[in-house]
């Protein structure tokens, strides 16, 4: 199998690029699409698509790991002694035609054949997430999806981790991963094209992307008798919550007893820490009291909007 070579990006402009993504599902809507993102959900990527939503600006890790797809690309050549190369094309697979790809490089090695290059950095906080084996989940299905449209066997992950430390991941491809992507992205793209969203979920994209959509109320009501049953199950669940805050509570009460005014206490399995600390924090209300024309000038109101459920019976 081979990918077809949609459209050439020699030339094309970020925003001819972002049209093109519209067309398709690429390696970064992935991990969205399968929960996986810590940084967008299924329906931000789903409005995207049918135009509802303009794509974001690259933030600035974003924009420094563009910058630095070369030098990667480069080390990683420079350490392995293979050849790799630019695929100036966003890649369709011949047969699922809405799985795109635009893959950082292609690997040319004399005994395997064509492989993926894929360059990524990252900062020295993160360093744990590449220790020994481990990859991040949204990079190796990311990876995995450029291997099902291109119909290549194996690929490479180059990090470059705070600036100073250099790693190289193998992955090879999994069919159960493959089919288990095509599954998912058909079903997504079919609610593209019905123009159907996908649930909304937990998610702190999810939550940001609410507050985006709908940053003001205004004093309309709205009957919602379908949502009787969603409320019960939150009212349910904000009730397991204060019980299980107030136990897990109790519990560090009682082992901060045991402890007394030690600093540190040792189980077989775990280390237990109760250190004292000094917080600095700025009294709010003593400045705006001394300094009522200075607070006005300095104080910035941001919008937001507090969600309720009430007893209707109670509210009467």
């Amino acid at each position: 199998m081979t990918a077809i070579a949609l459209a050439s990006t020699r030339n094309m402009t970020r925003e001819q690029w972002l049209e093109y993504r519209k067309l398709g599902i690429g390696g970064s809507d992935v991990s969205a699409i399968a929960g996986m993102n810590r940084w967008k959900s299924p329906i931000e990527v789903w409005m995207e698509k049918t135009g509802q939503l303009e794509s974001k600006e690259l933030g600035e890790a974003a924009y420094w790991g563009t910058m630095l797809e070369d030098v990667v690309a480069r080390e990683y050549a420079k350490r392995s002694g293979l050849r790799v190369q630019k695929r100036n094309a966003i890649l369709q697979h011949p047969k699922h035609t809405f799985m795109l790809a635009n893959v950082d490089r292609i690997i040319h090695d004399k005994d395997r054949g064509r492989g993926i290059l894929e360059c990524k950095t990252t900062n020295e906080y993160k360093k744990g997430e590449w220790e020994e084996e481990k990859i991040p989940e949204e990079y190796a299905i990311q990876v995995h999806h450029y291997l099902a449209v291109t119909g290549l066997q194996f690929a490479r992950i180059a990090v470059l981790i705070g600036g100073n430390k250099f790693e190289i991941k193998d992955i090879e491809r999994d069919e159960e991963i493959i089919d288990y992507l095509v599954k998912i992205e058909s079903d997504f793209w079919q609610k593209v094209q019905n123009n159907t969203p996908p649930e909304i979920d937990g998610s702190a994209s999810s939550t940001e992307l609410l507050k985006y959509l709908y940053p003001n109320s205004n004093q309309s009501s709205i009957e919602l008798p379908e949502a009787g049953s969603m409320v019960e199950e939150f009212l349910m669940l904000q009730e397991m919550e204060k019980t299980i805050g107030t136990k897990k509570d109790s519990i560090a009460n009682q082992i901060k007893q045991m402890m007394g005014e030690n600093e540190t206490a040792y189980t077989l399995t775990h280390k237990i820490g109760w250190k004292s600390l000094i917080t600095n924090r700025f009294d709010t209300n003593r400045f705006k009291t001394a300094h009522k024309d200075l607070y006005k000038e300095f104080v910035n109101e941001t919008p937001s909007r507090r969600f309720t459920v009430g007893d209707i019976k109670k509210l009467k």
